[in-house]
């Protein structure tokens, strides 16, 4: 039966007592779901970068376009480093939403409420040194010919540092035998070049300008690792990477040969308190700015889930089965986000008001008929007294009561499909009335 016929004889007073419940439901739902079940996403995320060392800053940068079409501030907060963004990331009264790390660092078992995003581009180890080092005409090919070395390892806190001296140590290169350098990228370079190391580390993609300036720089070789297979088959998160000749410059040849390298990934990792809406917009961000193909990287090979130091997020594990979600692909990310809002708190609210809609008529029918079964209770025990009684000077207290029974039934409101029980009710108190009386006069 549908609810109309059922609501459609109740008084405006009624009607808007019904309207208002509803909407006050409904208002309490949205309040209780938009704070505890599905919150708005913030206005602001906060990612962490690095010390102008690298690419991290800069991806930032370009990220940020994507927010700002989207009405979401992304703030850019500079650290020392990979280290660092880790270590912020795991801080509990840290602002920091989200960070660039390179796989590889850190655990789940020391930061448990973090994801990863996926991989979002290769982070190559360029080891630059003095070709008066060369071994045989192959040049330096292994981590040991440094051995006894001044090398430049970078900063603290960054990722070339923690890098290097883990490759290193596994070639059994320490403090101890040889001259480890925690030297700033530009200091490196300078000193390389004017013979006061002999090698230095960098963590960069091919683009990067320093990597540019020290392969066309006379007298300085890159190192070409005749053991990169082996190195990451023991350390798993490192990749072999193959620059081939002429990539860097293809007038002058640089490099002159193929050069076997091992390379990280750069990775986003996010505290698994940011707002789901926010991680999809992340990743629209990531995958428009490293989805080009580059040196080592083929086209829309990234963001990847490359990796896996740290889980994936469940937005990063739907957007790369998926991609962006579909409101996202349509509307503005604030129309979309409000739509999927709303989705998620109507489903089960339909659910729970689908039923209850259902139930409202045979509630309001089992009510009707009961108020008809109570008038039809009364009249047939009044037609039992008049049955049993000795009606001598009675007549008047029980028509007085039938008059009662009646006044009841005329002030009943009744949707029209119950007007047959009405007049039906109303005959059999005629009925009663009539036998009462001809019991008086009989009397």
């Amino acid at each position: 039966m549908s609810i109309t016929p059922v609501l459609k004889n109740r008084s405006p007073k009624y009607m808007a007592f019904i309207l208002l419940g509803v909407l006050s439901g409904i208002a309490v739902f949205w309040a209780i779901s938009n704070h505890y079940i599905n919150p708005a996403p913030p206005s602001q995320l906060v990612i962490s970068t690095g010390n102008g060392e690298g690419e991290y800053d800069e991806y930032a940068n370009l990220y940020q376009d994507t927010f700002k079409e989207e009405g979401i501030t992304l703030t850019i907060r500079k650290s020392s480093g990979a280290v660092e963004n880790y270590n912020r990331l795991k801080d509990p009264k840290s602002d920091v939403d989200v960070g660039f790390v390179h796989d590889g660092l850190g655990s789940v078992e020391e930061a448990p409420d973090l994801a990863s995003l996926g991989s979002m581009y290769y982070e190559p180890i360029w080891i630059f040194y003095r070709a008066s080092m060369d071994h045989g005409k192959n040049g330096m090919t292994r981590f040991n010919h440094l051995l006894g070395k001044k090398i430049s390892v970078g900063n603290e806190g960054g990722g070339t540092h923690i890098l290097s001296l883990k490759i290193l140590k596994a070639s059994g290169i320490n403090e101890t035998n040889s001259k480890l350098l925690n030297l700033g990228w530009q200091e490196a370079t300078d000193d390389l070049k004017a013979g006061k190391i002999d090698a230095a580390f960098f963590l960069a993609t091919a683009n990067d300008k320093i990597v540019r300036e020290l392969i066309a720089t006379p007298g300085i070789r890159l190192m070409s690792l005749d053991q990169a297979e082996a190195i990451t088959r023991q350390m798993p998160s490192l990749h072999h990477l193959i620059l081939p000749h002429g990539a860097m410059n293809l007038e002058r040849n640089l490099p002159d040969h193929d050069v076997d390298m091992i390379s990280a990934t750069a990775t986003l990792l996010v505290k698994d308190s940011v707002h789901p809406a926010l991680i999809y917009l992340l990743l629209k961000a990531a995958s428009q700015v490293h989805d080009d193909p580059g040196i080592f990287e083929k086209k829309n090979e990234f963001p990847i889930d490359k990796d896996d130091q740290f889980p994936l997020s469940a937005e990063a594990k739907n957007f790369y089965k998926s991609g962006t979600p579909f409101w996202q692909k349509l509307l503005p990310f604030w129309l979309a986000t409000l739509i999927e809002r709303f989705i998620l708190i109507a489903i089960p609210l339909l659910a729970v008001a689908l039923p209850v809609a259902r139930m409202i008529p045979k509630f309001y029918q089992w009510r009707t008929r009961k108020k008809i079964h109570q008038r039809y209770g009364e009249l047939k025990y009044l037609e039992t007294l008049v049955s049993r009684e000795n009606y001598s000077g009675k007549t008047d207290k029980h028509l007085h009561e039938l008059d009662r029974i009646e006044e009841r039934v005329k002030e009943m409101k009744l949707p029209i499909e119950y007007a047959e029980h009405l007049y039906s009710l109303r005959g059999h108190i005629d009925f009663v009335r009539e036998k009462l009386q001809q019991k008086h006069e009989g009397s």
